[in-house]
């Protein structure tokens, strides 16, 4: 990966326009369609584009889907959906109905970070919309570090944003957004494992809640 810049004091458009010059058509941004996820597209757009893929679980919520193709036809790009090897049925029938009720990680293992790998497989560096107000597990993420755990460059363009931040770009351009956020859901994953937050809950508490579970292992190093 070689000597990667410390990037500490770059605005995102900086960090992203970084990785386009260096990585070309080899970087693409991972989106799941949450808040930020849909500002990254848009500040991307303004660079001159890059790739964007999706985990598509089959599980995800139609908000969701609706969004990505409001998003598709609003920048002119496909997403590219990556799919798990085994269709829910099939799953279902190897390991048992609701999988992500008994064995949640092995769910998320099969249908996000088994796709995700293979995706990043293909690429040298990728984007996210980590921030490291999130959670305590992304306090610590840089805004281009190397990714050990995949072998290649991850760009957190807006690491250092906060949610304020994020809802004023959201606003200022008129960024197309799941409307589940403002039903009380911050973050957005499968339509099992997600439910609204509470006041005063961390903006993660609603992905698998009642469990001690806290990332689906897309992020952890």
């Amino acid at each position: 990966m070689g000597n990667l810049p410390n990037a500490e004091s770059w605005t995102a458009e900086e960090v992203i326009t970084w990785g386009r010059t260096v990585f070309a058509s080899d970087i693409a941004l991972a989106s799941s369609f949450g808040a930020e996820d849909v500002v990254l597209i848009d500040l991307a757009a303004r660079a001159g584009g890059v790739r964007v893929f999706t985990l598509d679980t089959d599980f995800l919520f139609p908000q969701t889907y609706e969004l990505l193709e409001r998003i598709e036809s609003r920048y002119g790009l496909k997403v590219e959906r990556c799919r798990a090897t085994l269709t829910p049925a099939e799953q279902a029938a190897q390991f048992g109905e609701k999988l992500w009720a008994s064995r949640a990680d092995l769910c998320c293992n099969l249908r996000k970070v088994e796709p995700l790998t293979a995706k990043l497989g293909e690429l040298r560096a990728w984007i996210t919309g980590i921030r490291r107000e999130q959670a305590p597990t992304r306090a610590g993420a840089q805004k281009i570090e190397p990714d050990t755990r995949f072998g290649l460059v991850k760009l957190n363009p807006i690491a250092d944003w906060t949610w304020s931040d994020v809802w004023t770009y959201i606003h200022d351009h008129d960024v197309p957004y799941n409307p589940l956020h403002d039903a009380g859901f911050p973050s957005i994953g499968c339509i099992q494992c997600t439910r609204a937050v509470a006041p005063g809950e961390d903006l993660r508490a609603g992905r698998w809640a009642g469990t001690a579970k806290t990332e689906c292992g897309l992020h952890v190093k």
